[in-house]
């Protein structure tokens, strides 16, 4: 059975840095691309940053580049969103999802808020 468990959203300062972590298990994750995703109250779901099984190809969203990076440390099993400089326009639950026979697997979220 597959898991996503997200962790290290929490209020923050503009112009401040917080570092998300999402621990996988029940697949092979070495197997697969990982990415991240942000969601607003009444918004759609959105990509945020993507990254491939091997770690070698990332991309993030034009909203967010130069301040988030997409890593991932296959001996543990963990994807991270280091984000950096952070906006008011960050705030959001930020999730954990990997695709697994065309499925799309989701963790619980994690909120990121950024306020003075």
């Amino acid at each position: 059975q597959v898991h996503l468990v997200e962790s290290g959203g929490g209020l923050v300062q503009p112009g401040g840095s917080l570092r998300l972590s999402c621990a996988a298990s029940g697949f092979i994750f070495w197997r697969y691309g990982m990415n991240w995703y942000r969601q607003t109250p009444g918004k759609e779901r959105e990509l945020v940053a993507y990254i491939s099984s091997e770690g070698t190809n990332t991309n993030v969203a034009n909203s967010v580049k130069g301040r988030f990076t997409i890593s991932r440390d296959n001996a543990k099993n963990t994807v991270y969103l280091q984000m950096s400089n952070l906006k008011p326009e960050d705030t959001a639950v930020y999730y954990c999802n990997a695709r697994i026979s065309n499925i799309n697997k989701w963790g619980q979220g994690t909120q990121v808020t950024v306020s003075s």
